[in-house]
């Protein structure tokens, strides 16, 4: 073996016994459980101080050959210092026999134990596979959300493996800073007619990167299986330290986390902060003294010096040897050995003067060369967001349009401050709401899409489509939209007095609704529906009315927002086939089985609003430690039992009319029924909400006194049309959501 390859290897060698006498743990605290390294700010044992608090305290369980690591009650794969820590997670488990009866029934539900610690939403997929199975995954105490799949395949050959769209397998995203969870597994026929080659449905939230989807899997999925014999998927777990930002952590040294030669920084989920080694240090940030210096000069891949190298703390420098010049660099000059009377002073001028002219030259062209670029970014841009989609679909409308202004990225950027914290009104699931104020003085709302797909590019322009051809005083305003900047960018009118679901349900909220604000409000937004599904052209069905969808201005006038999730129902249409979607307590049962969109969806989503206008109560809400209880259910089940007005809020009882109330309660009675066929209309539930409000604002007319009393005796009984449709209900897909393990 050459001197230059053993000078080579020893230099490896040093690098490497560096990297490895970097410290990771605290001095006389165990490093690692069985074949699980276990850096700082985590440690086990029964020294405190050898984790940095509670929530980073683990268990080694030295009972196994070897030892297991566990976080609370999940078994540790593997952790870092690097904000990550993937652990086992319970699959979730539906199955069947040949004549659809249950055998397995195992519906898991997880929660993170700190508050800065959070499930990966670059790293993990909510996965569901099934022939004969919808999914939910239900997100609470920290992002609270749904999602979910539905599918149904008969023949095992319509599956692929590897592929997880939509038929056998499929996957969901899960939003940033997902803490708890839980998942549902239904199926619609029990499996009795897939059963030869998928007699189960799974659900579980996974590794991405682990999972690989084989056709075997519908027939029997099992992976790592623990003691008691429940299968297990790989998660990956994100972790922050204190929930503050660097600025306030660093106001606190003795809690500040980050040791000497780190830097601070947000962490991956925006839960709190976490540290890094400075540029050319490396070891643990979070010890004292964890990061040490690289010394540069010792490894051959890093030291790019062909003279002199000289370590310096966090860098390294090259030099010349006496009787050279040069920077010593190995790209660059080098070094140059010094010659008898060298012209220094004639190289010196002609140097610095081609230097500065090829400065100049380059200068020009960057310039140049940089607004090209902004220039095609911006047509690039365009295009990708739609752009030429929303001219085509604009130029194809009829009839008079009021022309939507396009807004420059500049302008957007310049009326919200660029886009600052302090602006954001609100965050959905398809973008976050900023205010702005615009040169001319008005105040808008600017929604700013996330980065999306090709698929969620057509719900953004479906979006403009649909507001741009709405002219109601009860549907939110469009002004224009922005397409050059590298997300979507929509701007509305500001409606100035927050949602209808904070003014009911909200702790901010200055004081209750009146009865005559709660029923004009039921009435404006009933028009507002009833135009969308009859004036407009096409018809709309929104697909998502709720409470929070419906904005109010300080006269408490109500505006429909979000149509983000809206669709266009061709003329020789009345219903659409698609993906089940809207909000839990909203969705109509109907639809939610049959994956077939009505007009009658929207009825039954305003029913709900129009029981949480009468109840004060949520969609969803909880009716006891641990348990959830649908309001629509509830209210059907109280009208069946004859105390319906044993549920209705205070302020309606006694501001309200008996006979006024009682017609209110029967017509959202009608809009809850199961089949879509029995609800009425909403242009019929405008007119009777509009004859309602408009007897309140007449109080001048001549009435029978004993016909007009408004004090709210002992009320009759109010009974449902359909019992038994509303029985079903209670056995149907809807009760269930309160099942599982």
């Amino acid at each position: 073996m050459s001197p230059l390859v053993v000078h080579q290897l020893l230099l490896v060698f040093f690098c490497l016994a560096i990297a490895s006498a970097s410290p990771m743990v605290k001095t006389n605290c165990p490093d690692k459980c069985g074949n699980i390294s276990v850096p700082y700010p985590f440690g086990f044992g029964n020294d405190e101080s050898c984790y940095r608090s509670i929530r980073f305290g683990l268990t080694c369980n030295d009972s196994y050959n070897p030892s297991k690591l566990f976080f609370g009650n999940f078994e540790v794969l593997d952790l870092s210092f690097q904000g990550q820590m993937r652990l086992w997670s319970y699959v979730g488990r539906d199955c069947f026999n040949k004549l659809g009866q249950p055998t397995i029934r195992n519906f898991p539900y997880a929660k993170t134990f700190a508050a800065t610690f959070s499930y990966s939403d670059t790293q993990n997929k909510f996965t569901t596979l099934g022939c004969d199975t919808y999914s939910y995954i239900i997100g609470s105490s920290g992002l609270n959300f749904t999602s979910g799949c539905s599918m149904t395949c008969n023949n095992k050959s319509d599956v692929t493996n590897g592929s997880c769209t939509g038929i056998g397998c499929c996957q969901n995203s899960i939003p940033k800073g997902f803490k708890n969870y839980i998942i549902k597994l239904y199926s619609f026929y029990n499996h009795t007619r897939v059963f030869d080659f998928n007699p189960c449905s799974y659900a579980f939230l996974v590794d991405m990167n682990w999972f690989n989807f084989t056709v075997s899997d519908l027939l029997n999925f099992s992976s790592n299986v623990d003691d008691e014999g429940f299968s297990r998927v790989p998660v990956v777990y994100d972790w922050a330290i204190d929930n503050k930002t660097c600025a306030e952590a660093k106001t606190n040294k003795t809690n500040y986390a980050c040791g000497n030669n780190s830097d601070c920084s947000i962490s991956k989920n925006g839960l709190g902060y976490s540290c890094n080694c400075s540029q050319g240090y490396q070891g643990n940030p979070y010890l004292a003294d964890g990061c040490q210096d690289i010394n540069e000069c010792a490894d051959p891949i890093t030291n790019s010096c062909s003279g002199i190298c000289t370590n310096l703390p966090g860098s390294y420098k090259c030099s010349c040897p006496p009787g050279y010049f040069g920077d010593g660099k190995k790209i660059g000059r080098g070094c140059i050995p010094l010659q008898k009377q060298f012209p220094v002073i004639p190289v010196t001028v002609g140097t610095a003067s081609g230097c500065l002219f090829l400065l100049i030259v380059s200068f020009l062209g960057l310039y140049v060369y940089q607004k090209r670029k902004v220039e095609k970014l911006k047509k690039k841009f365009f295009k990708q967001n739609g752009g030429f989609l929303l001219k085509q679909q604009l130029s194809s409308r009829e009839g008079p349009v009021e022309t939507a202004k396009i807004f420059t990225e500049e302008e957007l950027k310049q009326a919200t401050n660029n886009y600052a914290q302090n602006q954001i009104l609100g965050r959905g699931g398809y973008g976050t709401v900023y205010k702005g104020i615009l040169p001319d003085h008005r105040i808008v709302a600017i929604k700013k899409s996330k980065v999306v797909d090709e698929s969620q590019i057509e719900q953004f322009i479906n979006e403009v489509v649909i507001l741009s051809q709405i002219n109601h005083r009860n549907v939110v305003k469009l002004l224009g939209c922005c397409l050059e900047s590298e997300v979507p960018i929509l701007v509305y009118e500001f409606v100035t007095n927050n949602t209808l679901f904070h003014h009911i349900h909200g702790k901010g909220s200055n004081s209750p609704i009146s009865w005559d604000n709660r029923l004009r409000i039921a009435a404006e937004t009933s028009e507002a529906i009833a135009y969308l599904h009859s004036a407009a052209s096409p018809p709309i069905i929104h697909r998502d009315i709720k409470s929070a969808n419906i904005l109010l201005d300080d006269n408490y006038m109500a505006k429909i927002a979000d149509f983000g999730a809206s669709r266009l129902v061709p003329l020789d249409q009345n219903q659409i086939s698609t993906i089940v979607q809207g909000t839990l307590g909203y969705l109509d049962p109907e639809y939610l089985q049959s994956s077939q969109l009505t007009e009658k969806s929207d009825v039954y989503s305003f029913g709900v609003v129009l029981v949480e206008l009468l109840t004060g109560k949520k969609a969803v809400h909880s009716n006891g430690p641990g348990k959830e209880t649908c309001l629509a259910m509830n209210f059907v089940t109280s009208i069946n039992e004859g105390r319906v007005w044993e549920i209705l809020d205070d302020p309606i009882i006694t501001e309200g009319c008996k006979e006024q109330l009682h017609e209110v309660l029967q017509l959202a009675e009608r809009c809850l029924r199961l089949k879509g066929k029995e609800r009425p209309t909403m242009k019929e539930v405008a007119m009777e909400l509009h004859g309602l409000s408009k007897y309140q604002s007449h109080p001048w007319v001549a009435q029978n006194p004993e016909e007009v009393e408004c004090l709210l005796g002992e009320p009759s009984n109010l009974h449902s049309h359909s019992t038994i449709g509303y029985d079903s209900l209670t056995n149907g897909v809807l009760i269930s959501l309160d099942g599982g393990r």
